[in-house]
């Protein structure tokens, strides 16, 4: 096709160079003759005319008929070289009519549609054979260059548009682009464009393109087809091998720029070859479908999930902030995968064995971690497989040690470990004990006293929060009965977690339950909770809310200004207590930052209708700071640090 177009505007060039040229010669040569004529006509005819003629009236009167005859001779003359003229261009035009016929007569045959462009005028024509191929009718696009443009995909207009600005400054032989064209129906076709400049000025400015577009839909498609059979697994349509790697490749570049972490975590099915013996390959096939889709399930967005071969899969796991958030995925993916499937009529079991390496710890290269997280999946197969294991010793060490805690954790309810303590929160005013806040302790038969900040993110991973705070708030309850003796109106605060809210339970059901069996108002009890809980929009946690305040119960903001909220969402819950982180407090001076900061949100607390509660004092000077401004209430150390029930009692007492 392109040899044929290079050889019709070989031919149109030749054809424009041989009529210019033929003009000038037939030109020249009439100018030439008609001078030549002239000049003997002039230096000859009086003196051929006086050999004939004696005297001088005919000499007068021959003059005259000499002058018609010069008109007579030249006319006849040029007409004679024009007319020659004329039917050597009209043999020229149409030979080029006849050579353009044939060139588009031969490409609209192999379908293509043919277009010619007039870059004077910008008026572009397009062949029948073009608007058939696309669909369109008569006069349905603008004759433009615009109006075709605008068909072109946006996300090809622009190398369209640099490919024929690069053939139009001579950067390229060819003119050549490949861009996807709207057609009539809305669809897209891709389209190859080949064409050439027909013609230039003198100097060199182009002005007629001729080209075709070729519908190469169906060749990209194979293309398509081809890169997909090239780098995707064909019976779970992940990612094989070679797209792994590039994608891990430039994960670990992305990370190497970012200064982040990258997990690579190596999977191997349990016991799979039993299933392709005992089952068949075609029930094979369909479990690993099956697993991969539940992989798929476990992974977020930005990660890269692929099928290096038989059962081994392996995930990339980018942008990962800590341990914590490594394990959580691959616990979710040992517990999904180990649930039943269901191939046909058989239900099947199977495990896996998770390897796990960190670039840039255990490798800066894909195949040391490719071999390193290899080396701890086998080391989970020979510890009793169904487990994930980590390359890394310390890390290893570390993931064990939350092991035995998360195993810990699951029989401390149950063996009574847990403690209640109580923080008191005092009226700055009158230096009353008015409330309390009820803070649980963990005390381990061999570890000896866990602080929550050890084993509350464990309990919130695990879900086991839930059954853990609701048994804090009936302990809390139980103690506000009693304390209620020293004050009517003793309050106590209990934490709840997010995890709760979000949980399917219906524990602050349980909670109003518990309240009414005790005969306690709601009024006795406050929930504290984080300031990221008000943005949870969802209609579970809105529900709880609006359940407890309309038992009486009240809502407390904890370690108020660490999170984000705003004050719409502020007025939206209802709430009443504003409690002040304590990084705040602990740095509190007349004149600074941290202390306008606090003043700011006790006035703001005020303008809204809440009660502002101060954590973390521990100096005079901080309290005396605090009750200047207008503070309702304040904990800690300086008035006492969370103790026993009954050791608060005797704070009560004093």
């Amino acid at each position: 096709m392109m040899f044929i177009h290079q050889k019709k505007v070989g031919a149109m060039n030749w054809f424009s160079k041989e009529r210019y040229s033929s003009l000038d010669s037939i030109v020249l040569r009439i100018v030439g003759i008609y001078v030549f004529f002239g000049m003997l006509w002039i230096f000859f005819s009086d003196a051929i005319l006086l050999k004939f003629v004696s005297n001088l009236q005919q000499y007068t009167r021959f003059s005259l008929y000499k002058g018609w005859a010069f008109i007579l001779i030249t006319s006849v003359l040029l007409f004679l070289l024009i007319r020659k003229t004329l039917q050597q261009q009209s043999k020229i035009e149409d030979s080029l009519q006849v050579s353009e016929e044939r060139w588009k007569f031969a490409l609209e045959g192999a379908g293509d549609g043919v277009w010619d462009w007039n870059l004077q005028t910008n008026q572009v024509f397009r062949s029948a054979r073009w608007k058939e191929l696309y669909g369109y009718l008569e006069n349905e696009i603008e004759s433009t260059s615009d109006g075709g443009r605008s068909l072109i995909h946006a996300d090809d207009l622009g190398n369209s548009i640099e490919d024929i600005n690069a053939y139009l400054a001579k950067k390229t032989d060819v003119f050549v682009s490949e861009f996807r064209l709207k057609c009539k129906d809305g669809s897209y076709k891709w389209t190859l464009s080949r064409g050439m400049l027909v013609s230039r000025t003198i100097d060199g400015k182009p002005l007629r393109m001729i080209g075709t577009h070729t519908d190469i839909t169906a060749h990209k498609q194979s293309e398509a087809q081809i890169k997909r059979l090239a780098h995707y697994d064909q019976v779970t349509d992940l990612p094989n091998r070679i797209l792994f790697i590039d994608r891990f490749k430039q994960e670990i570049k992305n990370a190497y720029r970012t200064d982040k972490k990258t997990a690579l975590l190596y999977l191997d099915l349990d016991h799979f070859k039993e299933v392709n013996d005992t089952l068949g390959h075609y029930m094979g096939d369909l479990l690993l479908k099956e697993t991969s889709q539940r992989l798929m399930s476990c992974m977020r967005t930005t990660d890269t999930l692929a099928r290096l071969g038989g059962d081994e899969f392996t995930a990339i796991l980018n942008n990962v902030d800590n341990q914590a958030s490594i394990e959580r995925i691959a616990q979710e993916i040992l517990d999904k995968l180990a649930k039943p499937f269901h191939l046909g009529n058989e239900e099947v079991y199977i495990t896996a064995s998770i390897g796990i390496s960190i670039y840039p710890e255990d490798g800066e290269d894909v195949e040391v971690l490719l071999k390193n997280a290899d080396q701890s999946m086998y080391a989970a197969k020979q510890n009793g497989r169904n487990q994930f294991h980590y390359f890394t010793p310390l890390m290893q060490e570390a993931a064990l040690a939350r092991k035995h805690l998360i195993s810990d954790l699951r029989i401390a309810l149950a063996a009574d470990q847990f403690r209640v303590f109580y923080q008191p929160i005092v009226e700055l005013t009158s230096g009353r004990i008015y409330k309390a806040e009820a803070l649980i302790r963990w005390q381990h038969p061999t570890r000896g006293l866990v602080t929550p900040a050890e084993f509350i993110p464990v309990a919130e991973d695990t879900g086991l929060i839930v059954d853990i705070g609701d048994w804090v708030f009936t302990q809390a309850a139980k103690q506000v009965v009693k304390w209620r003796l020293y004050n009517a109106d003793f309050q106590i605060s209990v934490n709840k977690s997010p995890v709760q809210f979000r949980s399917n339970t219906k524990s602050h059901i349980d909670w109003l339950e518990c309240l009414s069996s005790l005969n306690l108002a709601g009024q006795s009890i406050a929930v504290e909770i984080t300031e990221g809980l008000l943005l949870d929009a969802r209609d579970t946690v809105v529900n709880q809310l609006n359940v407890l305040r309309s038992a009486g119960i009240q809502i407390a903001i904890d370690d108020f200004g660490t999170g984000y909220s705003s004050l719409a969402y502020l007025r939206k819950f209802n709430i009443d207590y504003i409690k002040i982180d304590q990084s705040f407090i602990a740095n509190i001076k007349a004149g600074s930052s941290d202390w306008a900061l606090c003043e700011a949100i006790i006035v703001m607390g005020k303008k809204l209708g809440m009660k502002v509660v101060a954590e973390g004092i521990e100096t005079k000077e901080q309290l005396n700071l605090l009750i200047s401004a207008g503070c309702d209430y304040g904990q800690g150390y300086w008035f006492s640090k969370p103790v026993p029930a009954d050791v608060f009692e005797k704070l009560l007492e004093s």
